[in-house]
């Protein structure tokens, strides 16, 4: 049993260092650090209405405290998202991740709403790129461009230590400029039961 990454990145996986696979392993896994999430404050209204739909993010924060659990079960990967501010409110943010075409993986915020996008390694480093939005409908994956929605997904992820990485996730519309973007460091672990 492989995670999405792993088919994805085939023989490729094997060169990213030993935190960033621990990161997408099969198994129970869980990534502990923290993040800082920033947006423009108009982005504020949409975001709330996306996270309604299981996306992303509603508030804005400085070393905001994260916690990822992740599982493989069959062919996904289901992520959970805790993210815990200092005044205490938590705000959940799940995903499942599957393999797609071409070395791609689907990232379903619902069951209909998913974000593919094509992962390489380059160097120490394994960088994305959003390729498109996508829209399940029965069996069917209808595609919508990234720019009639939020814009183009980069993200980039780079080994700190054999335990540790630093990601740096971004998106950025072509008329409105970055829209979102959350960074942060995380350390990955087996999860415990």
């Amino acid at each position: 049993m492989n995670s999405p990454m792993q088919t994805a990145l085939g023989d490729d996986f094997a060169k990213l260092p030993p935190a960033l696979r621990a990161h997408y392993l099969p198994g129970a896994t869980r990534d502990s650090g923290w993040l800082d999430i920033i947006f423009p404050t108009w982005m504020r209204p949409w975001l709330r209405l996306l996270h309604r739909f299981g996306a992303l993010v509603p508030r804005a924060g400085q070393g905001v405290a994260t916690v990822v659990d992740k599982r493989v079960i069959g062919e996904h990967q289901y992520w959970q998202r805790r993210i815990r501010f200092a005044d205490g409110e938590t705000v959940c943010f799940d995903s499942i991740w599957e393999s797609a075409e071409s070395g791609t993986v689907i990232e379903y915020v619902n069951p209909i709403l998913g974000l593919q996008m094509r992962p390489n390694v380059v160097g120490d480093r394994l960088h994305y790129q959003g390729v498109r939005f996508v829209a399940r409908v029965w069996r069917w994956r209808l595609p919508i461009p990234e720019w009639l929605v939020l814009g183009h997904t980069t993200i980039v992820e780079q080994a700190l230590d054999d335990r540790r990485f630093a990601m740096d996730f971004r998106l950025t519309h072509p008329l409105f400029g970055e829209v979102f973007r959350y960074r942060g460091e995380f350390e990955a672990r087996p999860r415990p039961d």
